[in-house]
């Protein structure tokens, strides 16, 4: 596998670079696997590879704080080599993997085992959240903050050993965190009164369009309240993931990440790409496909999401990225698994919204890159700078259309089949190499392990 000390070096030219908030035309040189010089009328050297980019958007590679690449235990339908590709042709070029696995990364030692699993065979860089449970405290307290982007609490429904649900034990953990917390919202006791009554209407066949009012706005609201509840008491750093309510948009502050003091907010919020294009109308179309936890709302969620975004009342955009089986997702619906894969198509999904006169691309690429990279402290990433990891996508404005044929997740589907996008991506380098040409992956996998500057 090539070093990054042996990359190839790259001078692309005539682009159009995307970054902390401006458009502007330039070029880019990369040596070593970092971005070395970024500037207008660069001239080419002999021993460098010359890529015209022909007035193409350059963006920072994304940065997805929250997969489910399904590694260790569910690799039958998903795997850490299989989804990072799937994101990297996606121009998603570091992700952050959930701890929900099985055995689920609730110490340490887990969390190790994670990183060694990925060694060499990640397509994109990668972190792993340490999972908090019920009797996991003295490993968060004992947590090494440069290992971890976070810690992350299930303080709804959650597979195995993984909902947090003792009081005294969400208080403690929000009270001796050593790295941000981030947090899945839902009121489990609320859910499970809900699915009740609709099994004693349908037995296991609910219809697919109940799952939002199962899982519902309420659930997402009482949960989230009391996350912020612990978070304010003890200064705690917490990030709450795929917001899907307008209801919960008025709990959080509006405003960028750093003040006019530099001081950076302490409570932010994430929503996801599946929010802002399917809401309550497609599961007649889609059905379980679109099952996920929490639930795709109404129409008027969607729209109060996308504007939370353009406003920074919404800190973060990413994918949930969670593959499940054709055959496990054709089940009845209380045996149908919760989860959809995203990471492929996330970006171009996002933006639509620029075609749309929605967001602007730099908006995007604040929310899916800088954003990101600053609230996890992540090392040397996310932005178009020189010294910075040359981490980057190409954006190229023709028509997409997806295919089941086109998708790179092990799953093999995408709720988005049958969509066309305006825009594709055109090449996506991980640390300097050439990982995805615009119809293949190219080399080898290129993925380096997150630090953390902490």
């Amino acid at each position: 596998m090539p070093s990054q000390q042996n990359s190839p070096a790259t001078l692309i030219v005539n682009a159009r670079l995307v970054n902390e908030g401006r458009e502007f035309d330039g070029d880019l040189r990369i040596e070593q696997g970092r971005i070395a010089q970024i500037g207008t009328g660069l001239a080419a050297r002999g021993f460098e590879t010359v890529i015209d980019a022909r007035g193409r958007r350059l963006l920072p590679g994304m940065i997805d704080d929250q997969v489910h690449f399904r590694e260790p235990g569910l690799e039958y339908k998903a795997d850490m080599a299989t989804e990072s590709a799937a994101a990297v042709a996606g121009g998603l070029t570091t992700f952050m993997d959930m701890p929900n696995t099985n055995p689920p990364t609730l110490d340490a030692a887990a969390l190790e085992d994670k990183y060694r699993r990925a060694h060499g065979r990640a397509w994109g860089n990668y972190g792993f959240y340490l999972g908090a449970s019920n009797d996991n405290l003295e490993a968060i307290r004992q947590l090494d903050p440069r290992t971890a982007p976070g810690i992350k609490v299930f303080m709804g429904a959650s597979t195995g050993n993984m909902l947090v649900d003792d009081p005294a034990t969400l208080d403690s953990i929000f009270r001796e965190a050593p790295t941000p917390i981030i947090t899945h919202c839902e009121d489990t006791p609320m859910i499970d009164a809900e699915l009740a009554r609709y099994k004693a209407q349908y037995g296991d066949d609910i219809p697919a369009w109940c799952h939002p009012d199962i899982r519902s706005r309420e659930a997402c609201m009482k949960s989230t309240q009391l996350a912020l509840s612990l978070a304010r008491r003890h200064n705690t750093r917490l990030h709450v993931l795929h917001i899907s309510t307008a209801e919960e948009l008025a709990l959080f502050e509006p405003g960028p990440l750093r003040d006019a003091h530099g001081l950076r907010k302490r409570i932010t919020a994430e929503t996801c790409v599946h929010f802002l294009r399917f809401d309550r109308a497609d599961y007649d179309r889609l059905g379980h496909k679109i099952k996920c936890n929490p639930a795709i709302k109404d129409a008027s969620d969607r729209e109060a999401l996308i504007a939370a975004l353009a406003a920074d009342v919404i800190d973060v955009l990413a994918t949930d990225h969670a593959p499940h089986t054709l055959e496990e997702k054709a089940r009845p619906y209380t045996t149908a698994p919760s989860g959809l894969p995203l990471v492929q198509y996330a970006l171009l999904a996002a933006l639509e919204l620029v075609h749309e006169g929605r967001l602007t691309t730099a908006q995007v690429v604040q929310k899916f890159a800088h954003a990101p990279a600053e609230l996890f402290d992540v090392r040397g990433r996310g932005f178009l700078r020189e010294g910075y990891a040359a981490d980057l996508v190409l954006i190229e404005d023709t028509p997409l259309t997806v295919h089941a044929d086109d998708v790179l997740s092990k799953c093999a589907w995408s709720p988005f089949e049958g969509t066309t996008f305006h825009s594709r991506v055109a090449s996506t380098w991980v640390n300097g190499v050439l990982a995805w040409d615009g119809d293949r992956l190219v080399g080898d996998a290129m993925g380096q392990r997150l630090e953390f500057d902490r």
